[in-house]
């Protein structure tokens, strides 16, 4: 079992930036990717970027340029770095992993971008 806990999530007005966090802890040996995904209100779930074990991650289109994501192995958290936020960015935001044949989902945190 892989639990994650999402945390950094906020209030913040368009042009600002929030850094999320999301640490893992249990049988984390066996994941081979985390990332970060959001679901807008009344919208499905997307990828946001994702992060592999050899270090070479992705994003979505919308967070190119904007979104960085990064991992502190010493301390099994994740980071999503965002910046120049739009409200269009408001969302509840899950991090992810895959780790053996399982996924794991964290509860999320929500990310509310006001004009």
């Amino acid at each position: 079992q892989v639990q994650l806990t999402e945390s950094g999530g906020g209030s913040v007005q368009a042009g600002g930036s929030l850094k999320l966090s999301c640490e893992l802890s249990g049988q984390t040996s066996r994941c081979t990717m985390v990332g970060w995904y959001r679901q807008p209100p009344g919208q499905e779930r997307g990828m946001v970027s994702t992060l592999n074990s050899d270090g070479t991650t992705s994003y979505g289109d919308y967070a190119k340029g904007r979104f960085i994501m990064s991992r502190d192995n010493a301390e099994n958290t994740v980071y999503l770095q965002m910046n120049s936020l739009k409200t269009e960015d408001t969302a509840l935001y899950y991090c992810a992993a895959v780790c053996g044949t399982r996924q794991f989902w964290g509860r999320g945190t929500q990310v509310t971008v006001s004009s």
